[in-house]
This record gives C-alpha cells, structure tokens and sequence, in this order.
C-alpha cells in the first residue's frame, strides 16, 4: 500500500479491507484541513512521531458521506488510529499535548 505522507489530509478511496491488510505500525488520523482542532494537532502529532520512524501516517478526509470513518466510528476530529499489520491496537480522540499522544503510542507498541 502507498501511504500518503504529507501534511494534508487525502481523500483517496481507500477501505476498511485495505487498511487492516496494512503490514507494519500504521498512524491513522481522521480530520479536516479546515478543522482548526486538526489544525492545532499537527505539530503535536508530528513532533511524537519524530521519534518513531517505523510508523506510517495516513491522514483521511473525514466527514458526511465518508464511509471509512463511520467504518471506524469516528464521532470527533481528530481521531487517531493505531494499527500494527492491519490490526487496530487502539484509537485516541482529540489529543491535546504531545506527551499525551508519545504515551499512548508507547504504551500500544510495548503491548
């Protein structure tokens, strides 16, 4: 799979099937580049992922009509979604400081 790796969210037709045959650790991140909330996640996602080059990160144009975050049951941007070889590991809303997000990586990683 070719994951997009930029600082914009994608909107490419991806599905649920495809990402859970992902191999590896895979940073899922639901959300709007209109969304200030998203907006001020950036840095902090990215600075916990400085640290972490093993993981991948794809950014997903969410919102009415996207069926891949229903398919995840994403009620609030952003959400993140940590897979390893297509299996969810656990799902983070909202994150608000870096060291929140470097916890949670760390602590579904060691597991």
């Amino acid at each position: 799979m070719d994951v997009f790796k930029g600082q914009n969210y994608t909107d490419a037709a991806l599905t649920k099937e495809e990402l859970t045959q992902s191999k590896g650790w895979l940073l899922l991140e639901f959300g709007e580049n209109w969304c200030p909330i998203c907006q001020q996640a950036q840095p902090l996602i990215q600075s916990a992922l400085s640290d972490l080059p093993d993981i991948q990160r794809l950014m997903i144009i969410d919102g009415k009509g996207k069926r891949l975050g229903r398919q995840f049951k994403v009620k609030l941007w952003p959400s993140l979604f940590l897979l390893n070889n297509g299996e969810i590991k656990g799902s983070l809303v909202r994150p608000n400081s870096q060291n929140q997000i470097e916890q949670w990586l760390n602590e579904l990683m060691s597991t």
